[in-house]
């Protein structure tokens, strides 16, 4: 039997065929991916009338509105999506990252839609609300203690340390977005978050307020507002050392975030909180807006507060990044409601969502 050799135009038309079936299945991939950053943002911005007074307009940006319940299906979203669209994650590799709670929860959700397995490193005293959400999508959990490495530092930098080596050592498994270095985080409410509120408020916004995690959310929404007014006054908030509020960071116990470093310069304070005052706000929250908001919510609020007598009358938006849904034990430990007034307000708060897990 006679071998017939390929020519080189044959072998070119086979080559281009093969680039074009895998470019095509690669392009219906990432538009999948793309589905899920439409899916986020244009979450309400309401009033609080009762909180203060009527010194200033108080507005809060209900981000318990995205799928996956909180303001961390923005960058996860974009994270996952820029990730697909350059190559760097592939359908074979496993999504892994160090989170306290809601990037997992919207990582491990989206992961589940688009068929990726997910490992998420993760300090060991966040709610068990929130691992049994994270457990409910198939993600496998690596719980860190904080005397686990002593040098790294506490919570979520114990997490990151775990994530680092685990990624160092195994290149070609996993896909590490790595919320705290990733600019698609800040690029995410860059481009959402920002507009939306300066839309929302007619460009009339003069404060804007946000909790400090990975930094994407201050930094994001306060490039954009800086670009369009300069005077705009960009508050970050910080719980005190050795706090328990979930999601948030205080920067002198832990690193600041590469991502937070890049752009320092749009944030013109940044305020502590403690615990008890961020937990006092929440119950002010239920009590006179009738809300059911998460402990950040409540640390927010209460920053603003240090700050309400240096405020003119203008117009603040504050962020409310998660709804109460993953801190009944929370608030039970620190006395913010009883079992029987929390699920009084899970039932009959205004502006509930039905996003949450």
């Amino acid at each position: 039997m006679q071998n017939r050799a390929c020519n080189n135009k044959e072998f070119i038309s086979i080559v281009s065929s093969l680039d074009i079936e895998m470019n095509l299945q690669h392009s219906a991939e990432t538009k999948l991916e793309a589905t899920i950053v439409e899916s986020v943002g244009k979450t309400p911005l309401i009033p609080l009338k009762n909180i203060f007074g009527n010194t200033s307009e108080i507005f809060a940006k209900l981000e318990w509105f995205n799928p996956s319940g909180s303001l961390k299906a923005r960058a996860s979203s974009w994270m996952i999506f820029e990730a697909a669209k350059t190559g760097v994650l592939q359908r074979n590799m496993t999504l892994i990252e160090p989170t306290s709670g809601n990037t997992g929860i919207a990582m491990s959700k989206f992961a589940k839609e688009l068929g990726y397995h997910v490992e998420l490193t993760i300090p060991e005293k966040i709610s068990e609300e929130t691992k049994e959400i994270l457990r409910s999508f198939g993600a496998k959990l690596l719980e860190t203690e904080d005397d686990l490495c002593p040098r790294v530092g506490p919570g979520t930098d114990q997490s990151i340390a775990l994530a680092n080596a685990l990624v160092q050592n195994h290149p070609e498994k996993y896909y590490m977005a790595n919320q705290y270095n990733n600019d698609a985080n800040f690029l995410a409410h860059y481009n959402t978050t920002g507009p939306e509120i300066w839309e929302a408020t007619k460009g009339n916004v003069t404060t804007f307020i946000a909790g400090v995690g990975t930094g994407g959310t201050i930094t994001g929404v306060g490039q954009y507002l800086k670009e369009k007014d300069q005077s705009i006054r960009i508050i970050a908030v910080q719980p005190q050392k050795n706090h328990h509020i979930q999601g948030l960071r205080n920067l002198d116990e832990s690193e600041i975030p590469e991502l937070m470093k890049r752009r320092l310069h749009v944030v013109d304070e940044t305020i502590t909180v403690t615990d008890y005052e961020s937990f006092q706000m929440v119950k002010e929250l239920a009590t006179k807006e009738n809300l059911f908001p998460g402990p950040s919510s409540g640390a927010v609020i209460a920053a603003l507060k240090k700050v309400m007598d240096s405020l003119a009358h203008g117009t603040v938006v504050v962020i409310f990044g998660d709804d109460a849904s993953k801190y009944r034990t929370v608030y039970r430990q620190f006395d913010v409601f009883t079992d029987s007034e929390y699920d009084q307000l899970k039932r009959t708060a205004g502006f509930l969502s039905d996003t949450n897990p």
